[in-house]
């Protein structure tokens, strides 16, 4: 499985950088997210609860982070188990282009599943995928929209 996108986050390069690798935004920022523990620079632990059809799971899993080349570009791969549901594993590149006061974030990522979520069909593991993913990115752009826009109605 394979998810692209592009998302145009309204704030600055470092500003979005600094909140993907910030432990207590990425919490909030993922869907179902219970924990989140960062052993190092670059290796992180996730306990995550999550409902694909009529599966539902809490997940347990370790991220290994490539900052290489930041803050224009990082990778990660991870994998993760949720007991008789399955397991999970895969990784992302993301590229961070500088637009100013906006940044452009683009990720490409690969995923393998297994057990009983690789039984429910691709089609539903995708579309949940990309669900999550757009709810991951509309939380860090709520997360990094000035204090101003979040309280506008």
């Amino acid at each position: 499985m394979e998810l692209q996108e592009e998302i145009l986050i309204p704030a600055p390069r470092d500003k979005v950088y600094a909140a993907l690798n910030d432990t207590e935004v990425l919490k909030a920022c993922i869907p179902g997210c219970e924990e989140l523990i960062r052993h190092s620079d670059t290796e992180l632990e996730a306990k995550v609860v999550l409902k694909i059809g009529p599966v539902k799971a809490r997940f347990g899993g370790n991220v290994v982070l490539d900052q290489s080349q930041a803050p224009a570009a990082f990778s990660l791969t991870g994998e993760g188990t949720g007991g008789a549901a399955g397991f999970a594993k895969g990784g992302a590149d993301v590229t961070l282009e500088d637009r100013g006061e906006e940044t452009l974030l683009t990720y490409t990522a690969k995923a393998e599943v297994g057990g009983k979520i690789a039984q429910l069909g691709s089609r539903l593991v995708l579309s949940t995928s990309k669900k999550l993913a757009g709810k991951f990115f509309k939380n860090l752009q709520d997360e990094l929209s000035p204090e101003e826009a979040q309280t506008a109605t």
